[in-house]
């Protein structure tokens, strides 16, 4: 009998996708044999970028990475996951504040599906302080965002502001 592959959803709007996200995946990869970087299509945040460049953007990232897929995704998490046969959720976390919103998500997605676990990895501390709006509203305003994020993502960033 093979062993079970041990598959991590990562979900998130990604808009952008930045290098705290890309670490996370990397440092997940040390749990799980498979991360699906699932994008979502349902969010309460106005998007900078459509669905589908999110998706493209983030491809291109994890090209030639077959530990990780990339995925839009629409309607409830929980049921995403279990259509993946993923045994966890992977979240990051910054700092305090976002505790207590993930903590309410996860013990959501708890009572819907016990078997589904969430599981937090700390951001590494350079990272601490970036978040994808904050990286939004340095490109929007013209400051240096290059190190912050991918290539791909920071010259998307440059076309939309028209830099």
């Amino acid at each position: 009998m093979g062993k079970e592959r041990r598959i991590a959803i990562y979900p998130g709007t990604f808009d952008p996708l930045t290098n705290g996200h890309v670490s996370l995946v990397k440092r997940g990869l040390n749990l799980f044999d498979l991360i699906i970087v699932a994008i979502a299509y349902d969010s309460p945040k106005n998007t900078l970028f459509t669905l589908e460049e999110r998706v493209d953007m983030a491809r291109e990232v994890f090209a030639g990475r077959p530990e990780v897929r990339v995925e839009p995704f629409a309607g409830l998490l929980i049921d995403y996951a279990r259509k993946k046969q993923a045994k966890a959720i992977l979240r990051g976390l910054r700092a305090v504040s976002d505790f207590e919103y993930e903590f309410q998500m996860a013990l959501m997605n708890r009572k819907l599906d016990q078997s589904i676990q969430t599981v937090f990895l700390m951001t590494d501390y350079k990272w601490l302080y970036i978040s994808s709006t904050i990286i939004k509203d340095v490109a929007r305003l013209g400051g240096d965002i290059h190190g912050l994020v991918p290539e791909v993502v920071e010259k998307k960033l440059l076309e939309c502001f028209g830099k």
